[in-house]
């Protein structure tokens, strides 16, 4: 006789507590700010994707608490019932201009993003070659597809032109969507952008292209590796977050007019969500217009001096991001270390399987700019004297 269902999902969570792989939630009692509360205890939060420090923005408070008194909270259905508000197309036509596309269309979450579009272009006569490392969102909505999957090593050009020579070969008829991030999101490097866009085209590929980790960190204005590059028209789809360095919430793809007026029709995740509130929706609009403002660049020049000295502080490569991993290996290794720095004052996720490969536990640390070169400089003498070998891997 099989299991009780609660019996089952118990010696499931005994495997994974003995595995090492046990996560809790832990909630934050204070805003997203560089010194948060966590219990009874202050720390200083290295874990945060909120960048650029507009989490707590009174400006973008104040966008949401605009909109709320002005037409309430809940949109009441889908966009495409009666759900779109105005709040939700001039949030659209932001992120166009931000991203330097024709168009835009927004979504609930990254996640949602992925899951709506890629199964939307490709099909199961299609090839879809990604990177090995994509977030697991890429990877769920290619498998979602039922496209033919190929993973090319990560940033290994060689292997992605040759999964583009066999897919010419093998595949002829079939549309190829190459997938990749601009950031990757657990390792803070960047992808070879030029180099496969140049691929791209050679070969008459598509390319999507996540920007979560890179909008509002890198460009001019903060429009990512695509704008850094000026290479953005060449690119079919980008995808990006709202919620990360911009301190808002959901997600957006941006390119043509035809593909926003496709997706509408096509992503599921789109077409059968109720739509975001509308104050989330000018939340993120105000904080696309602080991060291409001449304040936004002045936290993007604060950002990129304490990524430097908390890359120095770490003895840690010249950073590319403001993600600096610290590869410890063991499971256990990288729960211990991040436990061990919680005692001592500093929140810094471990990352474990299955968000990296087993074996390729990490601590992961994330630097805003808000953080006070004080806190970066403590973290940096409590790291050093830790009990495991501090030296970068």
């Amino acid at each position: 006789m099989p299991k009780s269902f609660d019996a089952f999902l118990s010696d499931a969570l005994e495997e994974i507590e003995l595995a090492g792989l046990t996560r809790r939630l832990t909630p934050l009692e204070t805003p997203q700010l560089p010194l948060v509360r966590r219990g009874d205890v202050m720390v200083v939060n290295f874990s945060s994707n909120d960048y650029l420090g507009l989490a707590a923005h009174p400006a973008i408070r104040d966008a949401a608490m605009g909109e709320w008194e002005r037409g309430g909270f809940g949109s009441g259905a889908s966009r495409l019932i009666c759900g779109t508000m105005t709040a939700h197309e001039e949030l659209e036509v932001s992120i166009a201009r931000f991203k330097r596309t024709p168009a835009a269309l927004a979504f609930h979450s990254g996640y949602a993003a992925a899951l709506g579009t890629i199964p939307a272009i490709c099909g199961k006569d299609d090839v879809i070659i990604m990177d090995k490392l994509s977030h697991a969102c890429l990877i769920d909505a290619a498998r979602l597809s039922g496209a033919v999957l190929r993973v090319f090593p990560h940033n290994d050009l060689n292997k992605l032109e040759s999964h583009l020579a066999w897919a010419s070969r093998k595949h002829p008829q079939a549309r190829v969507l190459i997938v990749v991030e601009s950031v990757y999101s657990m390792d803070g490097d960047l992808a070879p952008l030029r180099e496969i866009v140049d691929l791209k085209e050679r070969y008459g590929a598509w390319l999507f292209l996540d920007e979560a980790h890179a909008v509002g960190v890198l460009g001019p204005s903060g429009g990512g590796l695509a704008e850094e590059l000026g290479i953005g028209d060449r690119i079919e789809v980008q995808m990006g977050t709202l919620g990360k360095a911009l301190g808002a919430h959901g997600a957006y793809v941006a390119g043509s007019r035809v593909l926003r007026d496709y997706l509408i029709n096509r992503a599921r995740s789109f077409i059968f969500s109720t739509a975001p509130p509308a104050p989330v929706a000018a939340a993120a609009t105000k904080a696309i217009e602080i991060a291409q403002s001449p304040e936004g660049g002045r936290l993007r020049e604060c950002l990129w001096e304490n990524i430097r000295n908390l890359a120095a502080e770490l003895q840690a490569p010249k950073p590319e991001s403001a993600i600096i991993p610290h590869i410890l290996g063991p499971e256990n290794a990288a729960t211990s270390a991040s436990t061990e720095l919680l005692q001592k004052g500093f929140l810094v996720a471990a990352i474990r399987f299955p968000t990296v490969a087993k074996g390729a536990a990490r601590l992961r640390f994330t630097v805003t700019s808000l953080h006070h070169p004080d806190q970066i400089r403590s973290l940096g003498e409590v790291f050093r004297n830790l009990s495991f070998s501090a030296s970068s891997v």
